[in-house]
């Protein structure tokens, strides 16, 4: 890649922005308080617009090329048209600090210092939103939907095309890398290199397939950024085999340099992508280059820098003496134009060379500045190698591949010595850097082209031979040769044609002509010698005589065919040129350049990729055959010619007495009937009824039956065939309704065919033009035991929109999966459940699609459901989830906890039917489980921080809140805020008199960040809480019920009690401490066992209970044990439930069966999970009090509270189940 000065100019300010018009005309730049227009083709100042009063900061065209827009200092923002006439104008508070133009909409986005505005044609106000921090950059995605702001503070906020934030990126620096400059990528195709980028880390990697499913809605979400420079890795090898491209979804990719000196890149989800890129300057610009394969950086360095789409530099476009404060490309071209802090304005254009190497049928070039492909011409298999710098040179011979990367020479060889096999490992490093204008590879040696001068290295890096030109080296390629002793062919400025063995410091002159040498090839038998000059002349030589055989104008390239020496083709002019022998050169329309040549194929350059083109080898066929040469005409048709042309050939030799090549030919056809071979002959020369006789003396009836039908002499075909075979004449027939058919006359046709008894082709003509009726009849008359035209008539059917006679025809058929396919495309859904429910064998078929229709018009709880009854947990699975992360990002945390939950029973079912899945199934279980219960309990804080009116009472959020703060894990889960929690244990611990909690969470949020709006209110509380007592309110301080111990408000172990370790039962509604305490069951006892010694309750006689404390090295357990002399009347259960424990680890209640017998059934709740879990027991110690658990969900509430919300709701306020609902 190098840069050439087109034009440049200066200012007399600094250029802040630039901005093309879209055709590529004109360029804008935004230049002191003044836009100046220039003309892009030779840098002419066009006019210089005056509107603003202060600095104008940015500027931006339409893509439609109907209006650009500018922004001032002055707070303005002005229309202009594309006549340079300012048409509107509009204001903000502060000054604009960037403007962008919506791509489809072309609705215009302008930023300032605090806020946005979005403006449209259409409308006659600006739409503006507030932002929390300076925004200093913006950028809308190529579909228009969204729009990219970069902060001051380092953050980056994606919003919707209403202002919405969907999108919020926190970047780890904040606002000490202020986010300077961003740019989306202009293509939506990257995805699958992003993916295989992640996964670089083997030298070795033979083949890697990445193939990665990208969520087609966009979620909201906050991301936090972390990110480092990536590391120097080795190449790597990957599969470049073609992909399936429905299955790479778009993907938008957001390039960002921010002034902690890096640049990063992310997705539309917010997701970062690799690692950040160190600069080691500040980037005050950044765009995208060709379509988004390249990046355009420059800033603080003064110059602007090339860089790949995923940030590896390639080198300097150009060097400028102040800050590049702007570069931008100009539309579909190769120029970029550049704005300097000291007024500079600089038009460069970039010029990118081929990097190749091509030895026989593989081909290495470089791909992406960085990459390198090597293609297999013949298989068309290929494999990228992935080098992660700017790759110099390339060459390639036999199983040997070099590559030239800035620092260092890779040398690579193939795994096997198979032909096909396109397996490459790395062989030798060559850690040293070297200029070089040509490199080739050995077997055992590299060789180093430089201006005039050859060296010949081992693949250790140690000199062997050098060699002094005469003059400056043209062309250099590798001829063959044993192993450390290959011969080089190299062509020189002076003419002269050398050939060089690597293990001779002696060069041979094979001859010298008067122009400068360009291109070279020698014939396979190394007698012939084909030079292009620098006069676009093809020479050709006898090497022996040195003699000049033939020469032809307007060659670029040239090359020999492999297989037949005296065969050589040359490119030029926009033509493919093919030359035998003497002969006149064959001439067709080919762009790019030719170079190699293999029997029929010849191997074609066209910009940066090669391909095989078969070229049939007729022409120069028939200039032998014109000269009456026929054994030179029979080896080029050896190479690939049609059959026409292998007949024409027999034919010619025939009448040229040539009778062996003509049997040759006839040999090759596999034909050795003379009687066949004489009337082929007669029926050439036009005597038809001779070669008839012929054709039936052979036994080859059908032939003379061709023929006729051929020529369409039907009543001579019938005369020949008189009453023969019924097999016969149904072919006629055929035949006649065929001719019919290519007359125009369709119906006569369908009428021959049907009594032909070729209904196929009958009812493809009927069904080409839309005879509906006469489908319908065929496919009535037609017996159910004809299955293929059947078929073929219901498909038309369908086809025709006539989905009840198709229905019709499959029923005729007895096909039921067909008529279910039928009823699932046409939508008709009932006739489809009604073949399900007959037929249950069909229910994924049906249920499937069901499933997939609701979600494609919005219904996704119904669609989840239609997954879960067509028995496709994985899917039903997929859409819950979505779901979930869709209402955690609309802050809808009450439909999250709820989807949550249907999660975790659906991870149970799954645990419960496939048991390789139950551990993993289990493990997601609990986890929903705990976010079901979070989101629930959130849902009340974030309403009450929200919405300007709480519906729940001060110790209800007071409880939540300590149950949230207790229970949320060390990574807060998604859409959950610490600080609206703590904010609100603060606000009621304070209205409720917990004043040390209060002080705590006050405490606390000083760490956090702090919205703007909470910000007042958080100060004042701060303040305030001083002047209050330290200590909380002991009405608030929650008792446990085993061991009536008083538990502090902030609890550092949790949700359990500090002295015995009993966890704490909740409330699913006021989420007071329930008075229940879980015990388990004791080794053996069933739980149906358990129920029924529950449900006696029986008396027993008064027992002396004796508490045992069992342990061992895994856990303690409480068990209650009774003696047949115990006294007393105590609840067996309650006697021993209070006692000092003291120790770390808490010991669980196991109760025996004649503590089960005591026990009243009222007074115990039983969640009844579903196999593999277990059931879970609690006992209630104040049976007065009632308490009722949902029978779906398990969760507990006090009863009245649970039936006022099940009043106001009409189901369970957790997971929804209607009240006349049957329990699971």
């Amino acid at each position: 890649m190098r840069a050439v000065l087109t034009w440049r100019d200066k200012a007399e300010h600094c250029i802040n922005d630039i901005a093309f018009k879209p055709d590529g005309t004109q360029l804008i730049l935004a230049a002191g308080s003044r836009l100046l227009v220039y003309d892009t083709s030779d840098g002419t100042l066009l006019q210089p617009l005056k509107g603003h009063k202060d600095t104008v900061y940015c500027v931006a065209y339409a893509k439609d090329g109907k209006r650009f827009a500018s922004g001032s200092a002055d707070k303005s923002v002005i229309i202009w048209t594309s006549k340079l006439e300012g048409i509107l104008k509009y204001t903000h508070n502060d000054a604009i600090q960037c403007v962008s133009y919506n791509p489809i909409t072309h609705q215009l986005a302008s930023c300032s210092s605090s806020d946005f505005g979005l403006w449209s044609p259409e409308q006659k106000s600006v739409s503006k939103h507030k932002s929390s921090s300076k925004i200093i950059c913006c950028s809308w995605t190529n579909d228009g939907q969204y729009l990219a702001l970069g902060m001051f503070n380092g953050i980056i906020s994606i919003r919707n095309k209403n202002g919405e934030e969907k999108v919020k990126i926190e970047r780890p620096g904040g606002s000490l890398s202020p986010i300077w400059s961003i740019c989306w990528n202009p293509s939506s195709r990257w995805e699958s290199f992003w993916m295989n980028r992640e996964n670089e880390d083997a030298e070795d990697v033979i083949v890697n397939r990445y193939i990665q499913e990208i969520p087609s809605t966009l979620k909201s979400a906050v991301y936090s950024s972390q990110g480092s420079e990536a590391e120097e890795e080795e190449p790597e090898e990957e599969d470049d085999s073609p992909r399936d491209d429905n299955l790479e979804e778009r993907n938008d990719i957001l390039a960002v340099a921010d002034w902690g000196q890096k640049v990063s890149f992310y997705q539309l989800s917010g997701k970062q992508i690799g690692k950040d890129r160190a600069l080691n300057f500040d980037p005050c610009c950044i765009s995208y280059f060709t379509k988004g394969e390249y990046i355009l950086l420059g800033g603080s360095d003064k110059q602007v820098s090339l860089f790949t789409k995923d940030g590896v530099r390639l080198g300097t476009v150009g060097e400028q003496n102040s800050w590049v404060w702007t570069c931008q490309a100009k539309p579909d071209s190769n120029y970029v134009v550049v704005g300097c802090q000291d007024g500079t304005i600089s038009f460069y254009q970039l010029i990118f060379s081929t990097v190749h190497g091509l030895y026989k049928d593989r081909y290495a070039y470089r791909d992406s500045m960085t990459d390198v492909i090597v293609q297999h011409l013949i298989t068309e298999q290929k494999v990228r190698i992935k080098c992660k710098e700017l790759v110099k040179k390339i060459a390639i011979y036999r199983n040997r591949l070099a590559i030239q990367l800035p620092e260092k020479i890779l040398i690579y060889e193939l795994y096997s010595e198979d032909l096909s096999d396109m397996h490459y490992r790395v062989k030798e490093k060559i850690i040293k850097k070297f200029e070089c204008n040509l490199l080739v590879v050995c077997a055992n040696h590299i060789i180093l082209c430089q201006e005039k001068r050859l060296q010949c290295l081992s693949f250790s890096g140690v000199k062997e031979r050098e060699w002094q030109m005469e003059s400056l080296i043209r062309y250099i390629k590798v001829i063959g040769g044993p192993p450390g002793r290959e011969g080089l062919l190299v062509g020189l400025k002076n003419g002269q044609i050398l050939k060089i063995f690597v293990d001779n410091l002696f060069a041979i002159v094979l001859l010298k002509q008067a122009t400068a040498v360009r291109c070279l090839d020698m014939s396979a038998s190394r007698k012939k010698l084909a030079v292009v000059d620098e006069n676009d002349t093809c020479l050709v030589y006898d090497i022996d005589t040195k003699e000049l055989l033939f020469q032809e104008p307007n060659a670029n390239s040239v090359a020999w065919n492999t297989q037949c020496e005296d065969m050589l083709c040359f490119s030029g002019g926009g033509y493919l040129n093919i030359k035998a022998s003497t002969f006149p050169v064959h001439r067709q329309k080919l762009q790019g350049f030719v170079v190699g040549y293999n029997g029929s194929k010849i191997f074609c350059l066209h910009v940066f990729s090669i391909s095989a083109v078969e070229v049939p080898q007729s022409a120069p066929m028939y200039q032998y055959l014109d000269r009456k040469l026929f054994k030179e005409a029979y080896q080029i048709a050896c190479l690939g010619v049609t059959d026409t042309d292998w007949r024409e050939l027999a034919m010619e030799a025939l009448e040229g007495l040539d009778f062996e090549t003509a049997k040759k030919e006839r040999k090759k056809q596999g034909e050795t009937n003379n009687d066949l071979f004489l009337a082929d002959v007669f029926s050439y020369q036009g005597k038809f009824h001779e070669a008839a006789k012929l054709y039936k003396r052979s036994g080859h009836e059908n032939l003379a039956l061709e023929m006729y039908t051929d020529l369409c002499m039907f009543e001579y075909a019938k005369d020949f065939l008189g009453s023969g075979d019924p097999k016969e004449t149904k072919m006629l027939i055929t035949k006649q309704a065929d001719w019919a058919r290519n007359i125009k006359e369709p119906k006569a046709a369908v009428e021959m065919y049907i009594s032909a008894g070729e209904h196929v082709k009958a009812i493809e003509i009927c069904g080409d033009h839309g005879w509906v009726d006469m489908l319908i009849d065929i496919a009535r008359k037609l017996d159910k035991a004809e299955r293929e035209p059947l078929l073929l008539c219901a498909t038309y059917l369908k086809k025709l929109d006539s989905p009840g006679y198709a229905a019709e025809t499959y029923l005729k058929m007895g096909d039921l999966k067909s008529l279910v396919q039928l009823h699932v495309e046409t939508q008709r859904w009932d006739e489809a459940f009604a073949l399900g429910e007959k037929h249950p064998e069909f229910k994924d078929d049906i249920y499937m699609p069901y499933a997939q229709w609701l979600a494609e018009n919005d219904r996704f709880e119904e669609a989840q459901k239609a997954f879960h009854k067509a028995g496709r947990q994985r899917e039903a699975v997929q859409v819950l989830e979505q779901l979930t992360n869709n209402a955690v990002a609309e802050s809808r945390f009450n439909d999250a906890a709820y989807y949550y939950w249907m999660l975790s029973m659906q991870c149970l079912d799954i645990a419960q039917a496939d048991p390789a899945q139950k551990d993993t199934m289990l493990g997601k279980f609990y986890h929903f489980q705990r976010l079901a219960e979070l989101y629930h309990g959130y849902h009340a804080i974030h309403r009450h921080t929200e919405d300007p009116f709480s519906v729940h009472r001060p110790e209800t959020l007071f409880n939540i809140s300590r149950f949230l703060l207790h229970s949320l894990p060390k990574d807060t889960p998604s859409g959950i805020s610490k600080v609206k929690i703590l904010f609100t244990l603060a606000k009621q611990s304070k209205a409720l008199g917990a004043y040390r909690l209060a002080r705590h969470a006050y405490d606390k949020l000083r760490g956090l960040y702090i919205p703007a709006r909470f910000q007042k209110s958080i100060e004042l509380g701060t303040l305030t809480i001083r002047a209050k007592p330290f200590h909380d309110s002991e009405e608030l301080v929650p008792l446990c019920y085993r061991c009536s111990t008083n538990n502090p408000l902030l609890n550092n172990l949790g949700n359990v009690c500090i002295n015995c370790r009993q966890p704490f039962i909740f409330s699913a509604s006021s989420y007071d401490v329930l008075h229940l305490v879980e015990f388990y069951l004791e080794e053996g006892i069933t739980d149906e066992e358990a129920i029924s010694l529950i449900d006696l309750e029986v008396l027993r006689p008064k027992r002396d209970d004796r508490q045992l404390e069992i342990a061992n090295n895994s856990s303690q357990i409480l068990r209650l044990v009774e003696t047949k002399d115990s006294i007393g009347d105590e609840d067996p259960f309650t006697a021993k439930l209070s006692f000092e424990q003291g120790g770390s680890e808490f010991v669980p209640v196991v109760v025996s069966r004649l503590v089960l017998r005591s026990m009243s059934r009222r007074d115990v709740l039983i969640k009844r999970w579903p196999p593999p879990l277990r059931w879970q027991y609690f006992r209630s110690l104040l049976p007065d009090a009632s308490i009722t658990m949902c029978p779906s969900c398990f969760q507990m509430f006090h009863s009245e509270d649970y039936e006022l919300l099940v009043l106001q709701h009409g189901c369970c306020p957790y997971c929804r189940r209607c009240k006349d609902d049957p329990g699971p």
